[in-house]
């Protein structure tokens, strides 16, 4: 192995911890506020669904600390920027099947 392959794993190694750490919280309790009062919204559901790939190796690795999904969220808005992220991460768009012509 050469040098720029071991610095290329290192790098993505880093990456996908560094990513891991904005993950959701653990499911201890579904359905009761985040211990700061707060819950997840829009926003946090976009993010969530864009980093889904590296949540889940968080949860293969962490798996009593890493949750995929977050529980504390205030529902259909949450659920919305959920699914959009996951979308725009795997190329999710309306014309996503249909070939030029």
């Amino acid at each position: 192995m050469n040098k720029r392959t071991v610095v290329a794993g290192v790098i993505g190694i880093g990456l996908v911890l560094l990513l891991a750490g904005c993950t959701a919280t653990p499911n201890a309790m579904v359905g009761t506020p985040a211990a700061s009062g707060a819950s997840a919204g829009f926003l946090l559901g976009i993010w969530h669904g864009l980093i889904v790939i590296f949540t889940f190796i968080g949860s293969l690795i962490w798996p009593g600390n890493v949750g995929i999904y977050e529980v504390h969220n205030i529902g259909v808005l949450y659920d919305a920027g959920f699914v959009l992220g996951l979308a725009i991460l795997f190329g999710g768009g309306i014309f996503g099947g249909s070939r030029r012509r």
